[in-house]
């Protein structure tokens, strides 16, 4: 094989502010990645059971966000991570965004000093 690297995937939704320059940067430093826009293509029960897992379902579910904020209180109380993930599911847009995953592990979120940190080797 003559690149065995494994192909970087950025997981998000396509008009989001964040994504954007999440983007804009892996563009700019010539980086290869697969967009995976999860409120048009969904996503699975198995990639937020293990970005869960990996960071825990409280980085992971954007309560900040309009959309968690829209939910009743009965939604919103006594959330643990299978609540979480169920809430994800049924609407992707309460995932915070971007996940970067290496491959190896995922970054949630975008700070150009992680994603610096973690792609020098692979680009």
């Amino acid at each position: 094989m003559p690149n065995d690297k494994p192909l970087v995937r950025l997981f998000g939704i396509k008009a989001c502010d964040t994504m954007k320059k999440a983007r804009t940067w892996l563009d700019e430093q010539g980086v290869e990645y697969a967009f995976h826009d999860y409120k048009s293509a969904g996503i699975d029960r198995a990639h937020l059971q293990a970005w869960c897992d990996e960071h825990g379902w409280q980085t992971v579910l954007n309560r900040a966000g309009t959309t968690f904020r829209k939910l009743d209180d009965a939604q919103k109380a006594d959330l643990d991570q299978d609540k979480a993930i169920e809430l994800m599911l049924a609407q992707p847009s309460m995932i915070k965004r971007p996940v970067l995953d290496l491959g190896d592990r995922t970054l949630v979120g975008f700070k150009p000093d992680l994603y610096a940190a973690a792609l020098p080797a692979r680009t």
